[in-house]
């Protein structure tokens, strides 16, 4: 009986967390505004080897970790290599949830833990977007992990400690604005990807969110939050226009992962999304 006991619970633990399912159906897809839901959640810069000459969102890009070497996949509609035998759930479970559709976890390079704060619009609407790009054939190379982090069952044991799905609720006695930045930072832009630390398992602590974190080959991420930034001088203004341009107030640029950012991403954004994005940093909740 004991035995059984710890059988069920090893399977139990190696299942994950309960994602509820999406239900999506009364929605419809714009590629368009699809297309802004990508730059807002890195999906380009991250699923596009650029360095390679790669096609877009055809995979292969390289993310070094402390746990080895990731490889983004190839989410074209190609029907072997890609995702064109996915469905629109598909899509919505592997954001939300992590799970591939025959429920295989994803490792959480792929940022689902923020991802599951995405409204169901924007799913339906980043769903059109990577339909309508031309399917690639090819995919990238197998991770370069270390043992014994790859495995992807323990990958659910990983998401039961640190995972918490679900969509972001707005903050009551917050201006819209505020809100906007807190669910494009907590959301689809994942922020505290890089600019949180981490614990030895990879999870952010996030009682020291925008606390400052390690990027790729470890390089130092600077701390964002609003006492760091004033503390290095940096205004509401100064914030918008280096998003946009990669420009910091003292004439440098940004370098390494965040020109990466810049260029894909926020140079991109609307200027009301800017300036949200900024309103809320600027504002953040300290922890939690």
């Amino acid at each position: 009986m004991l035995g059984l006991a710890g059988a069920g619970l090893a399977i139990w633990l190696m299942a994950g967390p309960a994602v509820p399912e999406r239900d999506l159906s009364g929605l419809t897809g714009d590629v368009d505004r699809g297309v802004y839901v990508a730059r807002l959640a890195g999906c380009i810069g991250c699923h596009t080897n650029a360095k390679a000459g790669g096609a877009p969102l055809a995979g292969g890009a390289e993310i070094a970790t402390d746990f080895g070497r990731f490889y983004a996949s190839n989410i074209t509609p190609h029907p072997e290599d890609g995702i064109g035998r996915w469905s629109l759930a598909d899509f919505a479970r592997a954001l939300t949830a992590g799970q591939s559709p025959d429920g295989e976890h994803f490792f959480p390079a792929f940022p689902y833990t923020f991802y599951t704060r995405m409204s169901d619009q924007d799913i339906v609407d980043l769903w059109a977007a990577v339909r309508s790009v031309p399917p690639v054939e090819g995919g990238p190379p197998e991770h370069g992990l270390r043992f014994p982090f790859g495995f992807h069952q323990g990958v659910g044991v990983w998401k039961r400690a640190f995972f918490e799905p679900g969509r972001l609720e707005e903050v009551a006695g917050k201006s819209q604005s505020w809100n906007r930045g807190r669910y494009l930072a907590r959301g689809p832009g994942h922020c505290g990807a890089c600019h949180t630390p981490r614990n030895a398992l990879g999870a952010r602590q996030t009682d020291r969110r925008y606390a400052g974190g390690a990027g790729p080959d470890d390089k130092k991420i600077p701390a964002i939050t609003p006492a760091a930034l004033a503390a290095e001088g940096w205004t509401r203004d100064d914030l918008i226009f280096a998003l946009r341009s990669g420009v910091m107030p003292d004439g440098d640029v940004f370098g390494g992962s965040m020109a990466e950012v810049v260029r894909e991403s926020t140079r991109f954004w609307s200027d009301e999304d800017l300036a949200a994005l900024v309103d809320y940093i600027l504002k953040s909740e300290v922890g939690g």
